[in-house]
C-alpha cells in the first residue's frame, strides 16, 4: 500500500526565521534600521494605494538601485546564507520524516511566504522542502528587478494549499488549478495537511486548512505575540517556536501525524468492512 503523503507547510519569517529575512543582510546594507525600512514600506503603500507586499518588493527595488547595490537573483540567495532559525529547526525536518515514516506517512515540507523566494532558496534549509512559493521579480537582461512576477499576500496564500491539494504547482498553471478535480485525484487531501504560522498573513490559511479538516498550529516567540490566533478556533496549538526534540511543537507535530495515522486506520477499516457487507448483501 502506497504512504498516504501528510504536508506540512510553513510560513516562513518569524515562523521558521527569527526575524523578518530582509532584516539580516539587506536592510542594514541600505544603512537603515529594520523600523525605518518598515515604515517607509508603510508610507509608499499608503502613497500609491498598494498592497504592502507590493509595497516592500517595490522599495527593495528602487532602494539598492539608489543606492548602487546589486538585486539579482543570485545575490538574494546570498543573502538567504545570513537568515537565522529558531532553535532545533535544522534538525526537525529528519526527525519528523523519520517520524512520519515510522507511522507509513510520506512528510512533506512546503514554504508559503510573503517574503523573497531566492532569499529562501539560499537559505540553510533550502533543501529541506517539497517547494517553496514565494514572492519573486522578473529580471531584466542584466538581472536586476524590473516587476513582480509573484507576489503573495494574505488572503493570496490560499491558492498554495490548492495547489498542494491537487498537485498544481506550476504557478504559471491555473487551468487546471480551477477545474474540478475527483478528491481520489488529489495529492495531497486537506485532512493531511498541517499549516504552521506566527500571525495575522497566516490566518486565512490557519482558517481554510481546519474548515476542509486539516490542522493548524501557531508558534510565538513570547506567549502574548499572537494570542488572536487562539480565537474562533484558527489553530490546534499555539506553542513556542522551538523545535527541539520533546518541545512543545515538537510533541503537538507527532500529535497531529498519529491522529492522521489512527484517522486512515479508522478509514481503511470502515471501508473495507462496509464493501464487504454491501457484496454479502447482494449475493442474497
Amino acid at each position: 500500500m502506497d504512504k498516504t503523503i501528510v504536508a506540512i507547510i510553513y510560513d516562513f519569517d518569524n515562523t521558521l526565521s527569527t526575524k523578518d529575512m530582509q532584516e539580516f543582510t539587506f536592510i542594514p546594507s541600505l544603512g537603515l534600521t529594520a523600523k525605518e525600512f518598515w515604515e517607509k514600506c508603510d508610507v509608499v503603500s499608503r502613497q500609491y494605494n498598494m498592497d504592502h507586499i507590493l509595497a516592500y518588493m517595490y522599495l527593495m527595488a528602487t532602494m539598492s538601485k539608489q543606492c548602487g547595490l546589486s538585486l539579482t537573483a543570485e545575490k538574494l540567495r546570498e543573502m538567504g546564507k545570513g537568515v537565522q532559525f529558531f532553535d532545533g529547526v535544522k534538525q526537525w525536518f529528519s526527525r519528523i520524516n523519520a517520524y512520519g515514516a515510522s507511522l507509513g506517512l510520506e512528510v512533506r515540507h512546503y514554504i508559503i511566504s510573503c517574503g523573497l523566494k531566492p532569499m529562501i532558496e539560499g537559505c540553510d534549509i533550502a533543501h529541506e522542502f517539497y517547494n517553496i512559493f514565494a514572492c519573486d521579480y522578473a529580471y531584466d537582461e542584466n538581472g536586476e528587478p524590473v516587476w513582480s512576477s509573484v507576489a503573495i499576500n494574505y488572503t493570496s496564500k490560499t491558492q498554495f494549499l490548492y495547489r498542494i491539494n491537487k498537485g498544481v504547482e506550476d504557478v504559471c498553471e491555473h487551468k487546471m488549478l480551477n477545474m474540478y478535480m475527483p478528491k481520489d485525484q488529489r495529492v495531497v487531501s486537506f485532512d493531511n495537511m498541517i499549516y504552521v504560522g506566527d500571525g495575522l498573513t497566516d490566518i486565512p490559511s490557519m482558517k481554510l486548512a481546519r474548515q476542509r479538516g486539516g490542522y493548524a498550529i501557531g508558534v510565538y516567540r513570547n506567549p502574548d505575540d499572537a494570542t488572536y490566533l487562539v480565537d474562533e478556533n484558527r489553530v490546534d496549538f499555539y506553542v513556542k517556536s522551538d523545535y527541539t526534540e520533546n518541545s512543545e511543537m515538537d510533541l503537538a507535530m507527532k500529535a497531529i501525524l498519529e491522529k492522521i495515522r489512527a484517522q486512515n486506520n479508522f478509514t481503511e477499516l470502515s471501508q473495507k468492512s462496509t464493501s464487504r457487507g454491501n457484496k454479502q448483501q447482494m449475493s442474497r
